[in-house]
């Protein structure tokens, strides 16, 4: 039997996972109160039950999981690797954060709202109170270097988090010099893999 190359042998993996779908209903027209309670909601939630057998993931070499403060992460977690899996959490790993703009008289379907208060913020006109795209950007990046610094002494580590932050994480971990090696998706459950030797 031919023995592995160096570069397999040595190859670190970082998984990023979006979390499952939270059970929220967001059917309906909603006013700014509204709009606010949803994203309450949504951070609370439950997620639905669900079957992630991924071919790249090696489950039964996963010994822990960094995850979210949110609750959704962690139920994600739990789902896809199991009680004896040990989570992190970490407050880094949280989404970017969102507020509802001030539109007290309009009723528009959750997903107007929702975008329409992220491309605000992003814009620097949405964040009072809350941390500025330009604060969360620099977050995503210092978490890119912890699970990179992570790697250096794992083959495998995986987060289970958020779709905007996964996205930017991934991002700064290819400024990093990793390379993208399976990119599925960017809806709930989607699995990016990024590889270096």
């Amino acid at each position: 039997m031919t023995a592995p190359s160096i570069s397999t042998q040595t190859r670190k993996r970082i998984f990023l996972i979006r979390h499952a779908r939270p059970m929220v209903s967001k059917k309906g027209y909603f006013n700014k109160a509204g709009a606010r309670n949803y994203i309450s909601d949504y951070d609370a939630a439950e997620v639905e039950q669900f079957v992630l057998e991924h071919e790249a993931i090696p489950y039964q070499e996963i010994r822990r999981v960094y995850c979210s403060t949110l609750v959704r992460s962690q139920l994600t977690a739990r789902q896809i690797f199991g009680d004896e899996v040990e989570l992190i959490v970490r407050h880094e790993f949280r989404e970017f954060e969102r507020r509802i703009f001030s539109l007290p008289l309009l009723r528009l379907p959750i997903r107007l709202w929702l975008v329409s208060a992220r491309l605000l913020w992003m814009m620097g006109m949405n964040s009072k109170g809350i941390e500025t795209f330009r604060q969360a950007k620099q977050r995503a990046r210092e978490a890119a270097t912890f699970l990179a610094q992570e790697a250096e002494h794992k083959p495998h580590v995986i987060l289970v988090a958020h779709g905007l932050l996964n996205n930017f994480i991934r991002r700064y971990l290819q400024d990093l010099g990793w390379k993208s090696a399976i990119h599925e998706g960017s809806g709930f459950l989607s699995v990016v893999v990024l590889e270096k030797n």
